[in-house]
């Protein structure tokens, strides 16, 4: 083009320089900030060195996995197993965590897939084997992955939440001092048990206890699956492989049937309901203590949640920075960033701010959660009293905290990559920004270890609880100190008012504090007289709280 036309035309702008003038002179301190966010200096620098090693080994590398076959995808991913492995039993505990939650957000396939044995089957094995019965998993290898390599055996074709509805049975017999694992129905097949379909050869089986025809309720049974040297399927044992799914191909997900499958009693996790070689089922005084391990999937969601936001947000913030669409300035200049564009920083500065207060709220909720487990692990099994009333009560809150989170954030984050994909405009559309497939790996957040409307209902069935227990004089948790202005059978928080009018004002800490206080506090209101509504008409108390259930959600 002529040298007077093309003088019209926008300059092109070289990328790295308009996102190097981005980065120039911060209004606070990044370094510091992202100490204080990391939790120290020395925890950011071993994360930066983890990252170093990820991005230089060939193992790791994300460029291609668009271009991978289901089968390429599932033999990367079990190279990067035994990798993993090693490091896992050789590096300090800190320093393998802080690799496991860099890998869920490079390759949240994969963490799935490692995550399956050392998260679920080995967590089972830490969270309900008797010390001689966990002892006796670690000589076999549970932990070093040679000789096992786990799955988690709990979705059922028939029941997913409902834990106490599975169907798989485990009847002692008494005469050979054995469990007969067995699948009764097509429904009770095992379910989505990752890893199952070609690579586990033991499975935590979630059953019911069957001993002298009573039935003692949802117990775990260690069963193997295939033999450790030849690979083939034990005899009773059928798997299927459930082939590609939405996200996460790096963990072979299959269906497993029991028929008959013989395990000695020394199979079944017996750190709290014990079964002897008579046949006599010594229970625990407290069984629902046994079900604080079955929390931390959902504790750790939330930590998911803002890492892979984090991810998300870093993407869709770059590419604003240096991505250039019309301009209003001169004839030969540049065109304008969409990050300066002010409705483009009303599209991602919001959302950046909910990945803040969920970077805020997995620390809290991890630190309660550790300090739970902490409590319940100091417990005797004899132990009674007020001390275990409160381990009950906290474990209570923490359950329904985690519920409510867990879904909030993995719902929140859901729509943070969508959000940050639809930013990116037509490139957005492109497999290789990371983002499309980053939203088919996490959508499995808002199903697995509780459906998110499911764990809702679970938390606003808590909050009505413990509303109706704060009226007739029980203790509000802190947490829930709000409550106090709506515990009356006649109370409400609806007539307070704001203090102050100013912009100052209204957006101080406290004033926003007490508006949600007021928010949160009369949907709990609402739901509470719903319930009762549900009991005026002759409903059971169970019936009332689905009668209330979308009052509850809303909770």
């Amino acid at each position: 083009m002529a040298g007077a036309d093309a003088d019209l035309l926008p300059r092109v702008a070289n990328p790295m320089e308009s996102i190097a003038s981005e980065r120039k002179a911060p209004s606070f301190p990044i370094r510091d900030l992202t100490y204080w966010l990391d939790g120290g200096k020395r925890v950011t620098e071993m994360k930066e060195r983890i990252m170093l090693e990820l991005e230089r080994d060939p193992l790791w590398r994300v460029s291609d996995h668009p271009n991978l076959t289901l089968a390429e995808t599932r033999e990367r991913a079990m190279s990067k197993v035994r990798r993993l492995a090693d490091r896992a039993v050789s590096r300090p505990l800190d320093e393998t965590m802080m690799r496991l939650s860099i890998v869920s957000v490079v390759d949240p396939g994969f963490w799935t897939r490692f995550g399956v044995h050392f998260g679920l089957f080995f967590g089972a094995l830490q969270g309900q084997a008797t010390p001689s019965q966990l002892a006796y998993w670690l000589e076999k290898g549970a932990l070093s992955m040679q000789g096992i390599t786990g799955c988690f055996g709990m979705t059922e074709l028939g029941h997913g939440s409902n834990v106490a509805g599975l169907e798989t049975t485990a009847t002692l017999d008494e005469k050979t001092d054995e469990f007969i694992i067995h699948s009764p129905t097509l429904t009770a097949t095992k379910w989505w048990i990752g890893g199952a379909a070609h690579t586990a050869t033991h499975c935590a089986v979630y059953a019911q206890l069957f001993v002298k025809g009573k039935c003692y309720g949802t117990k775990t049974f260690v069963v193997q699956l295939r033999d450790t040297k030849t690979f083939q399927l034990m005899p009773g044992v059928n798997i299927g492989d459930l082939g590609k799914k939405m996200g996460r191909d790096q963990i072979d997900n299959g269906w497993i049937q029991f028929t008959h499958v013989r395990i000695p009693r020394s199979n079944m996790l017996m750190k709290h309901t014990k079964v002897t070689r008579a046949g006599d089922v010594i229970a625990p005084p407290l069984a629902q203590l046994a079900y604080g391990a079955l929390i931390q999937g959902r504790v750790s969601m939330v930590s998911d949640s803002a890492n892979v936001a984090k991810r998300a947000l870093t993407i869709a913030t770059r590419y604003a920075s240096v991505r250039r669409q019309f301009g209003s300035g001169k004839a030969g200049e540049p065109e304008t960033k969409l990050l300066d564009y002010p409705i483009h920083q009303h599209r991602l500065l919001p959302l950046m701010a909910q990945t803040f207060a969920m970077i805020f709220a997995a620390r809290e909720m991890t630190a309660n959660y550790q300090q739970l487990m902490s409590v319940l692990g100091e417990l005797g099994e004899d132990d009674e009293g007020p001390a275990v009333k409160d381990a009950i009560k906290n474990l209570k809150e923490t359950h329904a905290t985690s519920a409510g989170l867990k879904a909030f954030c993995t719902w929140m984050c859901l729509n943070i990559i969508d959000q940050c994909r639809q930013s990116l405009g037509g490139h957005g559309y492109s497999a290789y920004t990371g983002l499309s497939q980053a939203y088919s790996d996490f959508a499995v957040h808002c199903t697995w270890e509780g459906d998110n409307t499911i764990l809702t209902l679970q938390c606003g069935r808590y909050l009505v609880a413990t509303a109706l227990d704060a009226r007739n004089g029980q203790l509000l948790p802190d947490n829930l100190s709000y409550l106090r202005d709506v515990v009356s059978s006649g109370g409400s928080a609806a007539g307070k008012a704001c203090k102050g009018d100013s912009v100052e004002q209204v957006s101080a800490l406290d004033t926003l504090k007490a508006a949600w206080s007021s928010v949160a506090a009369n949907a709990i209101r609402s739901a509470v007289r719903d319930f009762e509504a549900g009991l005026a008409k002759g409903l059971s108390k169970d019936n009332a709280y689905e009668f209330s259930s979308a009052s509850r959600l809303h909770a």
